[in-house]
């Protein structure tokens, strides 16, 4: 198997928990190394592995695929320049920082003939990957309304400086927002118009930290939410239906696991615990039900796997540029939304 020889364009939590682990499980992928400006950490898990210097280092090197997991306000700029270097470019989330950055990665992605992916691993959640078999299963009816919440509680600001400076990448919006705006999208397609409400809710935060995202749809509503100061955590996923209701929490324990230090494996990970379980409330065949359901694995192996075909055999990426243009489109929305207190039509 020819590997895809892949860097990192850097080396804190997300490089060191979210791509390579599953880099190094999967034996189409071989990590090159990762940018490091100020600690060089990578070489004391993967010694075989180069430290770049500089950017050019990286887009100068031998290598496949750059992975552009840097703030948010970076990404356009390394992006841009990994595609015209000639790389295939996986772009963390959120994508961009407009639509118009979004678009013009798209392009040039086509124009260059490069896979350009977004990382929207919460796809493969495993709370997420049950609440859409139960979807296209079609057993609630026409849908009515839906909730997707991303809470937290986490009053203090955070020591990442990225995350809590003024910047144009900066804020929930678009640090959590990206993750359920995409499942709605997957689960729901694109709504007509948007409605928001964003705040500052944390003492001494400059960013907004709480959002409240209504997307219109012709014959129903999906509700987006998340905030900071969420103790008690309601369920994450509530889809009600002309036959039913479906409840789920938020109960994925791969990001928890993988900070534990645990690798991860292609089978048998991902494995909710049993209480997490979600509720099915619905009518079938005429009766009633009731019951917990079964929760489906986990897995952001999925991802990479469908990443590796898209380069090696020309298949669809697993996540799209499109598909980050349309997250970013309900992003502006909902900023302009919240600038003219309306709902904005897309």
């Amino acid at each position: 198997m020819q590997k895809i020889k892949t860097a990192l364009l850097s080396y804190g939590m997300s490089g060191k928990i979210f791509h390579a682990p599953f880099l190094e499980l999967h034996p189409g992928f071989e990590l090159t190394g990762a940018w490091e400006r100020s600690k060089h950490l990578i070489q004391d898990d993967f010694p075989l592995v180069k430290s770049y210097p500089t950017l050019d280092a990286v887009l100068q090197d031998d290598v496949d695929l750059v992975v552009v997991n840097t703030p948010v306000d970076t990404h356009f700029e390394y992006a841009e320049a990994a595609l015209l270097a000639g790389k295939h470019v996986l772009v963390e989330k959120a994508f961009t920082t407009t639509v118009a950055e979004a678009e013009a990665l798209r392009d040039l992605a086509d124009e260059k003939k490069r896979k350009l992916a977004v990382f929207q691993n919460r796809r493969w959640d495993s709370d997420f990957k049950t609440v859409q078999e139960l979807l296209d299963k079609d057993i609630l009816g026409d849908i009515v309304e839906a909730e997707i919440h991303f809470d937290r509680y986490s009053p203090d600001l955070s020591a990442k400086k990225h995350k809590e400076s003024a910047s144009a990448g900066a804020g929930i919006l678009k640090d959590l927002g990206p993750h359920i705006i995409d499942q709605a999208l997957v689960l729901f397609g694109f709504p007509e118009s948007v409605y928001a409400d964003i705040r500052i809710t944390r003492d001494y935060s400059v960013v907004d930290d709480w959002f409240d995202i209504t997307l219109y749809y012709p014959t129903f509503r999906v509700r987006l939410k998340a905030s900071f100061f969420i103790r008690e955590p309601l369920p994450s996923y509530i889809v009600h239906g002309k036959k039913g209701s479906l409840i789920k929490s938020r109960g994925d324990v791969q990001e928890d696991e993988l900070k534990a230090g645990k690798k991860p494996m292609v089978s048998d990970w991902g494995v909710e615990p049993v209480y997490k379980s979600g509720v099915l409330h619905t009518e079938i065949e005429g009766s009633t039900v009731r019951e917990n359901i079964p929760t489906l694995h986990g897995n952001y192996y999925g991802f990479f796997d469908a990443l590796h075909k898209a380069i090696r055999k020309n298949e669809p990426v697993p996540v799209s540029a499109q598909d980050g243009v349309n997250v970013m489109r309900i992003i502006g929305a909902a900023i302009e939304s919240n600038i003219q207190k309306k709902p904005i039509k897309l």
